[in-house]
């Protein structure tokens, strides 16, 4: 399937991104066909791609985020950069920034001056703490908003907190951004009215830690950490078997509790036990039945335990390492991994989550630091000496 025939062809995006969540919400886009036009410093590039060399040479983050689009190095601060960056707003339909606060202002490319100059456009502004109120001038990354919404606080063991191992404030900001120019484009393209869109790091985050925060308003104190053990629910975790490893189960409601105690535990009496007869009880005694279930799990293989749970009806897991997630069967069972290519390679990458039915994703190569440049000055009517010319003085 041709790029014309994907649901956002004949969408055009320009992006002044960097980082995570700007390239996320891009790169979505992408997925379904937008055009994307990365816009990235001359020499430099995006700094996110030089986070590591692991990929042939290139940055993991950077090859997960930059897909299908194409790359323009362009300097916006100079004039005849600005001129440029203003040929390809006039025929975009979104643009994309997550730059330092106050940075889009000053270069003319706020919400309002892009509003008037460009009815049609709808401005996507990514921030750490939205472009209004006490916080708007603060710079922002990823571990700051963990721990600003108090994310931090409920990861890790009771004797240490941690950080999520994902970058998952700039991964929510990034979801939000693309559905809210999703929404965007489908209003102005049903009723011809036309919104920007604003997402905060730290307010999409605030949204992710909602039902810890109902919890402590209204229960007094804050879930505590209990390593792979669940806050709330019990018994909900990960135990060590007889062969060394871990599984994790998970009880949700009475009826697998009682066929818990009836056919795994061989304990049938615990099921009206009062210190375990609700949900809250059980997690009120959570250490007395986390020793019950720890000497059933100790007297077998982990295999054999999960067999075991998988037949009463009982969710359970083994705890995978990184490398034993990229060989799961669900993932080539399903054929979700394709090739992608990246400058002098190819690398696997895994279908987007969602599934259109009939329309297969764009998974279109990794693009290398300018590499459209020329070809998209050209369609602008730079001629080949203006471009060289551009590209001496360090425009392109």
């Amino acid at each position: 399937m041709t790029v014309q025939q994907l649901p956002l062809s004949g969408i055009t995006v320009v992006s002044l991104e960097q980082a995570v969540a700007a390239p996320y919400t891009t790169r979505q886009l992408a997925d379904l066909g937008a055009r994307v036009i990365k816009i990235e410093r001359p020499g430099e590039g995006d700094f996110a791609r030089r986070y590591d060399t692991t990929v042939h040479g290139h940055s993991s983050y950077f090859v997960w985020l930059n897909r299908s689009k194409e790359s323009l190095t362009l300097n916006v601060k100079d004039p005849r950069g600005q001129e440029i960056l203003h040929q390809l707003l006039g025929g975009a339909d979104v643009f994309v920034q997550n730059l330092a606060p106050g940075a889009a202002d000053r270069l003319g490319l706020g919400v309002d001056a892009l509003t008037e100059r460009y009815p049609r456009l709808i401005p996507c502004t990514i921030s750490g703490y939205g472009t209004s109120g006490p916080w708007a001038d603060r710079k922002s990354y990823d571990l700051l908003v963990q721990c600003q919404t108090g994310l931090v606080s409920l990861t890790g063991t009771p004797d240490e907190s941690a950080r999520v191992g994902i970058s998952v404030a700039d991964i929510a900001a990034g979801m939000y951004a693309y559905t809210g120019v999703l929404t965007a484009l489908y209003t102005r393209a049903t009723t011809g009215r036309v919104h920007p869109v604003e997402v905060s790091l730290f307010e999409a985050l605030a949204e992710w830690v909602s039902q810890p925060a109902y919890y402590t308003r209204y229960g007094g104190t804050q879930p505590a950490r209990f390593g792979t053990q669940h806050a709330t629910i019990a018994p909900y975790g990960a135990f060590p078997t007889a062969d060394g490893k871990q599984v994790l189960f998970s009880i949700q409601n009475e009826r697998e509790w009682t066929i818990l105690c009836e056919r795994f535990l061989q304990r049938p009496e615990l099921t009206h036990n009062p210190r375990f007869a609700t949900g809250p009880d059980r997690v009120a005694h959570r250490a007395e039945l986390n020793a019950i279930v720890a000497e059933r799990f100790a007297r077998s293989d982990a295999e054999e335990l999960l067999k075991d749970l998988e037949a009463i009806g009982i969710a359970a897991s083994g705890v995978n390492d990184i490398a034993a997630f990229l060989d799961h069967p669900v993932l080539s069972g399903r054929a979700r991994w394709r090739e992608v290519g990246v400058p002098g390679a190819t690398v696997q990458a895994l279908l987007p989550p969602a599934d259109l039915a009939g329309v297969p994703a764009r998974m279109d190569p990794v693009p290398d630091i300018g590499e459209h440049t020329e070809a998209i000055l050209t369609d602008l009517g730079r001629t080949h000496d203006d471009i060289e010319a551009l590209r001496a003085d360090g425009v392109v």
